[in-house]
């Protein structure tokens, strides 16, 4: 572990601490959390667990501009590296990578990575190739720091499946860990783009959470339909004057393909409830991962 949190900005510093780290503590771990930045406390999560069981944590801070499509807010997008840094700090990262655009993308990228399938519905149908440029720039980091184990939380399950997909496919030797949502005391999860969103705004948010919650209740207490579950996610959320509906959805987790809930091979699987709903301008995602209980 060093001694105190450094940044490094080139690919080169990079390697060269984890190479020493690992010259120095042969046999501990390298604990790898990559994130866009603007940290909160689901942040800091991620990097406390990973202190928990690493001997060095690694984070990373990139705003990726592949996964930003033409008219989204790569340029808007809130950053704050002098505050991430403190908030890694004390949350107990060892090594900060903040690199450049220039420093990951030194000239046009030929080669990208691409994830068939899982990546194709939800988020994907909605931004095309925001996975694509999640998967290449998570492949590059992972390259990087070549790490035992890297961290990812919950609150975008898709990416998170995404990720699991390509490790396994690529033979990536590294450790995916799932990390719960963290969430604010009313249920809205905590996200970078909350900032954007207006008093107003910010109080009918709630009302992803609150659907989320009375679909999985709706699963628990069943037997229901997809169509049923479809119907009842929509009109919650559409209880929110403000709220502009991108897709509510239910599908397998973490294969995202589409659910039939009345199938008798239902019982016992993971489905993933799904929500992407703008507020003005800010798009907001959430989800629940739900087994489907097994009836008598």
């Amino acid at each position: 572990m060093l001694m105190t949190t450094q940044a490094v900005t080139t690919i080169s510093q990079l390697r060269e601490a984890v190479r020493s780290f690992r010259a120095a503590n042969p046999g501990q771990q390298v604990g790898f959390v990559p994130t866009m930045g603007y940290l909160h406390e689901g942040h800091a999560s991620l990097i406390e667990r990973a202190r928990r069981e690493n001997g060095l944590v690694v984070l990373s801070i990139f705003v990726n501009p592949l996964q930003f499509g033409p008219n989204e807010d790569f340029d808007k997008y809130p950053r704050d590296p002098e505050r991430d840094l403190r908030i890694a700090a004390a949350a107990g990262a060892d090594l900060v990578f903040l690199p450049e655009v220039a420093e990951m993308y030194p000239q046009p990228t030929k080669t990208t990575v691409s994830v068939r399938d899982v990546s194709s519905g939800l988020c994907g149908a909605s931004r095309p190739g925001h996975f694509d440029g999640v998967s290449t720039v998570v492949t590059k980091l992972f390259n990087m720091v070549q790490p035992d184990k890297a961290y990812f939380g919950l609150k975008d399950a898709q990416q998170v499946a995404v990720i699991e997909q390509m490790t396994a496919d690529l033979n990536i030797p590294v450790q995916i860990v799932r990390c719960p949502t963290m969430r604010e005391t009313d249920g809205l999860a905590k996200s970078s783009r909350n900032v954007y969103l207006s008093p107003e705004e910010r109080k009918q948010a709630i009302v992803l959470n609150e659907a989320l919650a009375a679909a999985e209740r709706a699963i628990q207490e069943g037997p229901v339909t997809t169509s049923q579950l479809d119907a009842l996610l929509r009109t919650r959320i559409q209880t929110a004057p403000l709220a502009e509906i991108d897709y509510a959805e239910i599908v397998w987790y973490p294969s995202i393909e589409p659910v039939e809930l009345s199938s008798r091979e239902a019982a016992g699987r993971e489905v993933l409830l799904a929500l992407a709903v703008k507020f003005g301008r800010t798009r907001l995602i959430d989800n629940r991962i739900v087994t489907i209980p097994t009836r008598q």
